[in-house]
């Protein structure tokens, strides 16, 4: 190659770099030894398993690899909305390593959410819920046992659907058709409630842009969830969020956001008081910073961790696309007393590059957390030692 011919490529590498950076789109890195994640003394962090999908590069929403879990029996249950797929993850040798991975089903369409209640697996596509039944225990879903319980979910915008049964009724999440808008759909940016069934649905909460993850308090059985507020307000507003989600009350968006705040970017009616502290609105019940992405989470009420980490919320902050200076990229914990937020596991973002993107936070049942990972494609397991 002459020298003519190795600047042109030089300057080609160049632009497309700036095109990367400025699309939200960050290069991954690839090791053969595990990221420098930094955790508190007395705890570690190694790969249950891996090679589960993942991107040479991470961009905006979901990356190509394992989203959110179901722990089931020992054996780990994991959806993999870009293969249409979910997969059964086996540690036939209890060693806390995987040893062998099955297709669970597949050829779904964005399949994301997962739960199982009373011999059925409960799944979340983009565009319906199904359910389906492992009645040898081969961990291959038997074909001929496949039921489509709702088949009208709105598609397009955001795709990710995450589902939870508590209380005989399923919850779905199905998150907006835009950034900021009115929605026509009032199945769009909010949190369903139907029968086990997929009979009788009901907007069960409203004003939630994008609610990927929730979960049910495993003590007073209330409804917590995370959403991602809109972009293109800056770096700093609006606020993410952790919200206590309950029947009927509405979460503000696309006129609200964080702590009752008024949109007036968007919603440029005038009026008399703010529309924010009308009655059911509801405020958020822990800000985040903005751009951070969180995702799963999880009560922790096992005993291998420290005292000090009882009763908390882990949450996984997945990253930022369209912030200056990126946030995110790691793992949270909530004081449930005073809602003070504390990191926990740092150093997926290391300085330009991306080693992973967290997404969803399982107890395991020895009390260790489970960490999906879509971007490297791994599951992570955290420990205390």
């Amino acid at each position: 190659m002459n020298m003519k011919i190795l600047l042109i490529f030089i300057g080609l590498i160049a632009i497309l770099i700036a095109i990367i950076s400025q699309s939200g789109i960050k290069p991954s890195v690839e090791s053969d030894t595990f990221p420098d994640i930094k955790l508190p003394e007395g705890f570690r962090i190694e790969v249950f398993a891996d090679n589960m999908g993942g991107s040479p590069v991470s961009y905006p929403g979901p990356n190509p690899g394992p989203r959110m879990m179901l722990l089931k029996d020992g054996v780990l249950f994991v959806t993999v909305p870009n293969m249409g797929r979910v997969a059964a993850i086996l540690d036939r040798n209890e060693d806390k390593k995987a040893d062998e991975t099955k297709i669970f089903i597949q050829n779904l369409n964005n399949p994301h959410g997962i739960d199982f209640y009373k011999g059925w697996f409960y799944i979340a596509e983009e565009n319906r819920v199904i359910r389906v039944q492992d009645n040898d225990n081969n961990f291959i879903a038997d074909p001929d046992t496949i039921e489509i319980l709702i088949d009208n979910i709105p598609t397009g915008g955001h795709i990710t659907r995450t589902l939870k049964i508590h209380n005989d009724s399923l919850f779905i999440s199905i998150g907006s058709s835009c950034n900021v808008c009115i929605e026509e759909d009032k199945k769009r940016a909010a949190i369903m409630k139907c029968s086990l069934d997929g009979i009788n649905c009901s907007v069960f909460a409203k004003g939630l842009r994008n609610a990927v993850g929730m979960v049910f308090h495993p003590i007073t059985g209330k409804m917590y969830a995370t959403d991602n507020g809109r972009d293109w307000l800056g770096d700093d507003m609006p606020p993410d969020e952790i919200n206590l989600v309950e029947e009927g009350k509405n979460y503000g968006w696309p006129i609200c956001y964080g702590k009752n705040i008024h949109d007036t970017d968007f919603d440029k009616n005038v009026y008399i008081r703010n529309p924010c502290m009308e009655p059911f609105e509801m405020p958020s019940l822990v800000d985040i910073q903005a751009h951070s992405a969180p995702l799963g989470l999880a009560f922790y009420y096992s005993n291998m961790f420290p005292k000090e980490y009882r009763e908390n919320l882990f949450v996984a902050l997945h990253g930022s696309w369209n912030r200056n200076v990126p946030t995110g990229y790691k793992i949270i914990s909530i004081d449930m007393k005073d809602f003070s937020v504390k990191d926990f596991a740092t150093g997926w973002l290391n300085g330009p590059n991306v080693l992973g993107r967290p997404v969803d936070i399982i107890t395991a049942d020895d009390g260790s957390l489970l960490v999906s990972d879509d971007n490297a494609g791994k599951i992570y397991r955290i420990s205390s030692v």
